[in-house]
């Protein structure tokens, strides 16, 4: 439910040529069927003239009530077009979660 309600808002929000919303809660330290950790690619028009923070902070804002009520991390790649042709639609791994694990 918590991914439909990302994906509604960045497409209504960005009109994106490329939105990807993947649930990655499962690689951390959170129940079964949790919604809590979200990668979101958005490739739009919107962002381009501008600075990476620019554009993440008009993700974040987009997302600022599910970001107050339960969605705890969200990686962000944003792109232009022009960006998302010359990484040929490649988006980073995301890391493995170290937390909620004991270290010895």
């Amino acid at each position: 439910m918590l991914q439909e309600i990302i994906e509604t808002k960045l497409h209504d929000a960005f009109s994106p040529k490329h939105l990807q919303v993947v649930n990655e809660s499962y690689m951390h330290n959170v129940p079964a069927g949790s919604e809590s950790h979200f990668k979101v690619v958005v490739v739009s028009k919107e962002f381009d003239e501008l600075r990476l923070i620019a554009r993440h902070r008009k993700v974040n804002q987009v997302l600022a009530q599910e970001l107050q009520n339960g969605l705890h991390a969200l990686s962000i790649h944003t792109y232009t077009e022009t960006e998302w042709l010359q990484e040929s639609g490649l988006v980073p791994k995301s890391p493995d979660c170290l937390g909620g694990k004991k270290v010895q």
